[in-house]
């Protein structure tokens, strides 16, 4: 598969923007595609008109750094991945606008969990957070680099919003030759049980019709793909648990997680439901949210 949408990976010299560079290197390797590394420069924004030599100094310096850290950033990914085509670019504006702007076109924006910003106690940086709920196309989020050959994870709920990260899900197990595990989890509180066949009976159900449901929502939502990756092993799992604490402890085994930007129970205006945004903050692998 060769695309000529690019990989873009964020950039500010941090060690969790260089564990981010080296994932999207290797996606960019496996998908064919260019590497766009990009590093979002904001000039002093103080002006001091008795001393205008102070802001053009500062902004040298940081004009300084930035070259720094994309030299660096570009360095490396050739590194990872020879043969590869990279080009990296400073482009002045607040991070997020600038980086949801080049997320438009490309087939993966890759970033850092944290920046340089990011206060110690924060496990997730805000402009990584803000991206996974507005970029243009999935975004990859990367607090280090994974062992390799570990499988890919998907959290599938069966839901409509989530079908794009199914999709994803199949797409990246197939790039990186691994397993793919599509963990689906449930609990009473979660499922919607069927009625009871007579009005005048009580609303219960006989035991396992629950979880036999759940089986065939998870099979249901991968037939669509399993025809179009047949050499792909594909692992089901359906457990009884809280989905935020089922995939947590799953992704611990993972190279990847998938999941979609809002699933069942989210509310109309929140464009990241509050499992996917705990995964990005706690999950120990790289955590990919594709938007429908």
């Amino acid at each position: 598969m060769t695309s000529d949408a690019p990989v873009v990976v964020g950039v500010d010299g941090s060690p969790s923007s260089l564990a981010a560079v080296g994932v999207a290197a290797a996606e960019a390797r496996m998908r064919r595609c260019p590497l766009r590394v990009v590093h979002a420069f904001t000039p002093p924004t103080l002006y001091v008109p008795r001393y205008p030599q102070s802001v053009q100094a500062a902004e040298r310096s940081l004009r300084a750094v930035a070259a720094q850290a994309l030299t660096d950033a570009e360095q490396r990914a050739r590194e990872l991945a020879p043969g590869i085509d990279v080009s990296g670019e400073i482009v002045t504006g607040e991070s997020l606008t600038v980086l949801r702007d080049r997320s438009r076109g490309a087939a993966l924006l890759v970033v850092g969990s944290r920046g340089m910003g990011s206060f110690a106690g924060l496990l997730l940086g805000s402009t990584s957070a803000k991206l996974a709920a507005h970029a243009q196309c999935p975004v990859m989020v990367v607090r280090e680099e994974p062992s390799p050959g570990l499988p890919v994870l998907l959290g599938a709920d069966g839901s409509p919003a989530g079908e794009a990260a199914v999709a994803f899900a199949f797409e990246e197990a197939a790039l990186r030759g691994t397993k793919l595990v599509a963990l689906h989890a449930w609990t009473p509180w979660t499922v919607e049980g069927p009625p009871p066949p007579d009005r005048s009976m009580p609303y219960a159900n006989e035991p396992g019709v629950l979880e036999a449901g759940e089986e065939r929502l998870l099979a249901e939502t991968l037939a669509g793909h399993l025809n179009d990756y047949p050499d792909l092993t594909v692992e089901r799992r359906v457990v009884r648990d809280n989905p935020r604490k089922a995939l947590l402890k799953a992704s611990s085994g993972a190279g990847l997680l998938v999941v979609g930007a809002r699933g069942h129970g989210g509310f109309a205006s929140l464009l990241i439901g509050s499992v996917s945004q705990a995964l990005l903050h706690h999950a120990e692998c790289p955590v990919a949210v594709v938007r429908p």
